[in-house]
């Protein structure tokens, strides 16, 4: 494996930045911070530029549009996958959680899917830039799905299991003519097929919570982390941490999120909700539940391009200084994901490392991307050479 030396640039070491640090890449590690150089077969010139610990995506789901960029367009989901790990890295997500809905309805969120998409994502592991794990969302009323999402966890195929319930936002949508047309045309049903599967399902609401305990328990047996979604009150978000479900994604208001916070559970909001200026749904502002101390955790949801952006505009707007803002997309996914091996730059950890212009505030460019201790992206290839040079006096970090 390629040994790397990153130097001359700022790097972000702990809570701080480091300035004129060199990085030292060994068989896929950080072997060492320091101001030293040593030789190594490949050298990147990190002047003008900083380094960060990759990003860790515990939620996004932006893959579906390339596996159907228009309703009832399909294309090969291997295909639409190395795309989507193109696009990953290029954001700077070293780590990525494909959030794949599993849903009772068919077609894109439904159950053939849900296998493809497991088979693809194993099938394709080793030829993805970024750590790519599955992250299954699995609709609560599906309760047929129950038997094989049990064999999932307990044979390791689910990195992460989210209890999703979007049934009472179905029932409402129901006599709303747009959306109900949205919902069929997904499906790939007739209306009256659809119609008739929604009160098939809805009859089956008392066997739910049921199911939620069963799964719960099967994920803590695996040490599988599980998150909620979408909590609407401080006792719906007890009740899943009863559960053992402690990570709460997109809490729909604040003293939900405030519940969860002082329960001890992360919570999970999405960058897009930043890099807008708020919740394209009218829900919470994510920057304001930074701000408030919150949100633990900011994750990419429908737009890759996102964390990189809302981790920078939450420090130019002064609303958390960058090491703090950077921890939202890098360490503190890392550490709700069980994944210690990452999410800093520090020797031993995983060499997950990108390199940033951030001479525009709010608009920070990725310039380049270690994964695992490979260079997997470049753009400006002038900052690359294989030389060696002089040992120079070591400077441990803060």
């Amino acid at each position: 494996m390629t040994d790397i030396l990153i130097e001359g640039g700022q790097t972000l070491i702990g809570n701080e930045f480091v300035d004129d640090a060199t990085i030292h890449v060994a068989d896929g590690l950080i072997s060492e911070t320091s101001s030293r150089a040593e030789p190594a077969s490949l050298r990147i010139d990190s002047r003008g530029l900083i380094a960060l610990p990759g990003i860790v995506d515990m939620h996004g789901d932006a893959f579906e549009r390339q596996m159907m960029p228009r309703p009832g367009v399909d294309f090969p989901i291997d295909v639409a996958l190395m795309d989507s790990d193109r696009q990953a890295i290029a954001n700077g997500m070293t780590t990525v959680f494909h959030a794949a809905t599993w849903s009772w309805e068919p077609g894109l969120r439904g159950t053939e899917n849900a296998h493809r998409l497991a088979d693809a994502i194993e099938e394709l592991h080793p030829r993805f830039a970024a750590d790519t794990r599955f992250h299954l969302r699995q609709e609560t009323f599906n309760l047929d799905a129950e038997p094989m999402i049990a064999e999932w966890l307990a044979t390791g195929r689910v990195s992460l299991l989210a209890f999703n319930d979007h049934m009472h936002m179905t029932t409402a949508s129901m006599s709303n003519p747009k959306k109900r047309a949205r919902m069929v045309e997904r499906s790939g049903l007739s209306e009256s097929e659809f119609d008739a599967l929604v009160d098939r399902v809805m009859k089956r609401a008392d066997d739910v919570p049921a199911s939620i305990e069963r799964l719960a328990a099967i994920a803590r047996d695996n040490d599988v982390p599980l998150l909620s979604h979408d909590d609407e009150s401080p006792e719906q978000r007890a009740n899943f941490r009863g559960l053992g479900i402690d990570i709460a994604e997109f809490p729909i208001n604040e003293e939900t999120a405030r519940a969860a916070i002082d329960g001890g559970d992360f919570t999970v909001f999405g960058a897009p909700n930043v890099v807008r200026g708020g919740s394209h749904t009218g829900w919470t502002s994510a920057a304001e539940m930074v701000n408030k101390g919150l949100c633990s955790i900011l994750a990419s949801d429908y737009y890759y391009p996102a964390p990189l952006l809302a981790a920078f505009r939450l420090a130019a707007d002064r609303i958390v200084p960058l090491p703090q803002a950077w921890s939202l997309v890098s360490g503190a996914p890392a550490a709700a994901t069980g994944l210690h091996d990452r999410g800093e730059i520090a020797p031993g950890k995983r060499a997950d490392i990108i390199l940033v212009d951030a001479q525009e505030a709010l608009r920070p460019r990725i310039v380049a991307v270690i994964a695992g201790g490979q260079l997997v992206y470049l753009t400006e290839p002038q900052r690359m050479t294989i030389t060696k040079t002089v040992a120079a006096r070591r400077v441990e970090p803060a």
